[in-house]
């Protein structure tokens, strides 16, 4: 059954609750009189008309309240409804805003959104992504780059870690000074020290030269170890020293060299589980594992995804368009190669679309095994129920969500419950409905 709401005006309701306080309060303080004594002179009609008069004076009272303190707020909801960008992402049409806290708490949260839309794409332009958990990315990010703290940047492969380095590095007080990546798998073991530290002439066969390693080049800049889970052990030891007494000797050498550099780091594996299986020093982990920066799997902030792949089209100079029923397939799909794979995924079906609109069947043929387009994937048995159950409950209501365009109301009716128990849902599923509305 459909829930009914009663609406009430602010400027009905706040002189109500306030002439109804004072009236209880003026009935119980004659009651104390009254058993005391002290109200045997006072007649029933003089009480009455106390009571009327402290109405009146309480009722003019609230009305001022309501005038001079809540006046402001409906002219700033009034003209924010008329506004495009915010009409466009209201769930509700009711004139009378004043009269639903929910709607106003909507008004905010829109208001409080599209801001943290506009920062993050000011701030952050080459990082695609609004969804809550890159905006929490974005906050770490403004916190941790204005000093000089290692940041450890974990998360699967494919997720953007080089991305979230360069914006450390883009607003860190060392913007313009030397900004140096380091592949720590790309470079052979036998060659990494040389390329980390340099080597002095005559060090090894075919060092005829000296050679200024990447650290000493990066000194007052940044360097950037993407892979470190890979970094052989005996350079992990050497690596710990250049991080605790910023300096190092050159592969041959003896005199120390002194650097000013600040270290980033980044890894797509378990590095605590490495450390008990005596692949990663521990006391290496705890030096870079300053300020750690987890990103999410793109299964994780699946709000990004279509704006993600219209991206990756527009960057490869394609018209396609993508169909509702690939929409549906690309935000059901696991994504277990993450933003890298869909950026491949858009390239090779613009490639095969006919007539610039991309359809189910011009996507790869892996992507329609079933399993991956499960909730809960294999890969996820070990996680706890709760964590499943939530995450399954997450996807029901985006579907919702996405079928009613992100109209709350009829995602609620739809879902069969109540809209403040939607709304408390994707509070605390961290859904952006801002997001899905933007996409209808």
């Amino acid at each position: 059954m459909k829930k009914k709401n009663i609406h009430v005006s602010l400027y009905i309701l706040v002189p109500l609750i306030y002439s109804g306080i004072s009236i209880i309060g003026i009935i119980i303080t004659y009651e104390l009189f009254k058993q005391k004594g002290s109200a045997a002179q006072i007649s029933v009609l003089d009480f009455f008309y106390v009571i009327a008069v402290i109405t009146f004076i309480t009722v003019i009272t609230s009305i001022l309240i309501v005038r001079l303190f809540f006046q402001p707020l409906i002219k700033f909801i009034n003209k924010t409804e008329k506004m495009t960008i915010i009409s466009q992402t209201q769930s509700t049409k009711q004139k009378n805003i004043t009269s639903d806290l929910n709607q106003l708490n909507e008004i905010f949260d829109n208001v409080t959104n599209i801001l943290s839309n506009i920062e993050a794409k000011e701030l952050f332009p080459e990082i695609v992504g609004s969804s809550a958990a890159m905006r929490h990315i974005f906050t770490q990010i403004m916190k941790v780059a204005a000093t000089d703290s290692t940041v450890l940047i974990c998360g699967e492969s494919g997720t953007g870690k080089e991305l979230i380095a360069s914006s450390i590095y883009q607003h860190s007080m060392r913007k313009g000074r030397p900004f140096i990546k380091i592949n720590c798998v790309a470079i052979p073991e036998g060659l990494l020290e040389s390329e980390l530290f340099g080597h002095e002439k005559g060090a090894f066969t075919g060092a005829i030269e000296q050679k200024k390693g990447k650290f000493e080049i990066a000194d007052g800049g940044t360097v950037f170890l993407d892979e470190i889970g890979d970094m052989p052990l005996n350079t992990q030891a050497k690596l710990l020293r250049v991080l605790q007494e910023k300096e190092f000797e050159r592969v041959g050498g003896i005199k120390p060299i002194k650097v000013n550099t600040r270290f980033l780091a980044a890894t797509n594996k378990n590095l605590p589980e490495m450390i008990n299986q005596g692949k990663f020093r521990e006391d290496l982990y705890f030096r870079l594992n300053v300020f750690p920066i987890n990103i999410p799997a793109l299964r994780d902030r699946k709000e990004d995804i279509i704006f993600l792949a219209n991206h990756f089209l527009k960057s490869q100079g394609s018209q396609a368009r993508i169909s509702n029923a690939t929409l549906q397939k690309i935000i059901s799909y696991y994504w277990p190669g993450n933003v890298r794979e869909l950026k491949n995924v858009m390239e090779h079906a613009a490639i095969l679309c006919d007539d610039n609109l991309i359809e189910p069947k011009h996507l790869p043929a892996s992507m329609i095994d079933l399993k991956d387009f499960s909730p809960v994937n294999s890969q996820d048995t070990d996680m706890p129920l709760d964590d499943k159950l939530n995450l399954m409950e997450r996807e029901i209501i985006l579907e919702a969500l996405r079928k009613t365009g992100g109209v709350q109301v009829k995602a609620a009716n739809m879902l069969g419950i109540n809209q403040r128990s939607l709304w408390h849902r994707i509070k605390k599923l961290q859904i952006d409905v801002n997001t899905i509305k933007n996409l209808h």
